[in-house]
C-alpha cells in the first residue's frame, strides 16, 4: 500500500514545485523587459483593460491591495504605468497605462512562444494543463467558502 503522506504522491508539492519551475523560465524572458514575473501579471491585466482601479488588479491577480503596493511603485518608477486618485471616489486608486506601457506589450507578445519553446511542450497540452489548473483553482476557492 501506498503512504498517502509520500512527498511525491503530494498535490500541492507537484504544484508548488512546477510552479517555481515554471515561473523561473519567464525570469531570462522578461527581463530584457524590465519586469518581474508579478510585474508581468500586472501588465497582463493592464494590457486587456486600463484603467483599472487596484481592487480590480488585485481580484484580477487573486492578490491582496497590500501586496500590488510595492509592485505598482515599482512600475510607476520604470514609466510603464501612472496612479491617480479616482474623481467619483478619492478613496480608490486607478492604474493606467503610460505610452511607454502600451508599447511594451509589443515586445511582450514574444513572451508566450518563448516560454512554450523553453519548455518544449506542445501548445494544445499546455492548453489542457492550464484548463485543468484553472478547474482546480475554482474547486479549492469553492472549499475555502465553505
Amino acid at each position: 500500500m501506498e503512504d498517502p503522506l509520500a512527498l511525491d504522491r503530494q498535490v500541492c508539492f507537484a504544484l508548488a514545485a512546477t510552479s517555481r519551475s515554471v515561473i523561473g523560465l519567464y525570469r531570462p524572458i522578461l527581463e530584457p523587459l524590465g519586469l518581474t514575473h508579478p510585474q508581468y501579471l500586472v501588465m497582463l491585466a493592464l494590457w486587456e483593460r486600463s484603467p483599472l482601479r487596484v481592487r480590480d488588479v488585485a481580484d484580477a491577480l487573486l492578490v491582496d491591495s497590500a501586496t500590488l503596493s510595492p509592485l505598482l511603485k515599482r512600475l510607476e518608477t520604470s514609466g510603464l504605468i501612472s496612479r491617480s486618485r479616482n474623481a467619483d471616489d478619492e478613496r480608490t486608486l486607478d492604474i493606467a497605462l503610460t505610452d511607454a506601457g502600451v508599447a511594451l506589450r509589443a515586445r511582450a507578445l514574444e513572451v508566450p512562444e518563448q516560454v512554450v519553446s523553453r519548455l518544449g511542450v506542445p501548445l494544445e497540452q499546455l492548453e489542457r494543463i492550464r484548463d485543468e489548473l484553472t478547474g482546480l483553482l475554482e474547486a479549492s476557492r469553492a472549499a475555502q467558502e465553505h
